[in-house]
């Protein structure tokens, strides 16, 4: 299973930015699919998630109304759009996947893509 996530970079605050990632070696539809994200000194935290079928979505608040999730079940990918980014959205954001996880919330992740750095600059 293969996880691989694209698009991090650097940006000016108020920015946007699109994460892609890319699964292959699993059956995607069968998985809740998401995205966390480590800044330095701090532990992983939920970023987004999305259900099976894409047609429910979750964020966490600090996110919420500035990144939307979405998911191509034919493409086997996720994609998260972020808009009116902050200095405090800089991290390392993850792709993740949980095949037990019930609508968005995550249960337990299976799989983790390998992280790709997202810096916003004040």
């Amino acid at each position: 299973v293969q996880l691989q996530a694209s698009g991090g970079g650097l940006v000016q605050a108020g920015g946007s930015l699109r994460l892609s990632c890319a699964a292959s070696g699993l059956t995607f539809s069968n998985y809740l699919m998401g995205w966390f994200r480590q800044a330095p000194g701090k532990e992983r935290e939920f970023v987004s998630g999305i259900s099976r079928s894409g047609g429910r979505t979750k964020y966490a608040d600090s996110v919420k109304g500035r990144f939307t999730i979405s998911r191509d079940n034919a493409e086997n990918t996720v994609t998260l759009h972020m808009n009116s980014l902050k200095p405090e959205d800089t991290a390392v954001y993850y792709c993740a996947a949980d095949r037990r996880g019930a609508g968005t919330s995550f249960y337990n992740v299976d799989f983790w893509g390998k992280g790709t750095l997202v810096t916003v600059s004040s």
